[in-house]
């Protein structure tokens, strides 16, 4: 793989506009109307919310997340996909380097709704 190009400067102020929060996958379920997406049941803490994920596709088993704790953009805003409700958005990694996406995840648990940054 040929790394690609580093995006353009932002500044600190930017950067402060994305709200990253750890949470616990509580579900993956089919959305039978979408050949790529599956809907996550995650946990926040004080909160669970639907969140939506284009891996159907890119894992053997997209269920093998279950109980995994990962990184999510927490603060998009909310868009219906394929009839379904997205709350914010999966952080992965490999997605746009054309490889097999793995989960952001922390390096030892933490509470649920632990920002980043």
């Amino acid at each position: 793989m040929n790394p690609a190009p580093v995006k353009e400067i932002i500044s600190i102020e930017d950067l402060d506009k994305i709200d990253i929060r750890a949470g616990t996958i509580l579900s993956v379920s089919e959305i039978e109307k979408s050949d790529k997406l599956m809907k996550l049941i995650v946990d926040f803490g004080d909160h669970t919310r639907s969140i939506l994920a284009g891996i159907k596709q890119e894992r053997e088993n997209p269920k093998e997340i279950e109980g995994k704790q990962a990184l999510f953009v927490v603060n998009l805003p909310e868009r219906k996909m394929a009839g379904e409700l997205s709350q914010g958005m999966l952080f992965d990694i490999g997605y746009a380097d054309k490889l097999t996406p793995c989960l952001a995840v922390t390096e030892k648990p933490l509470p649920n709704g632990a920002r980043a940054g």
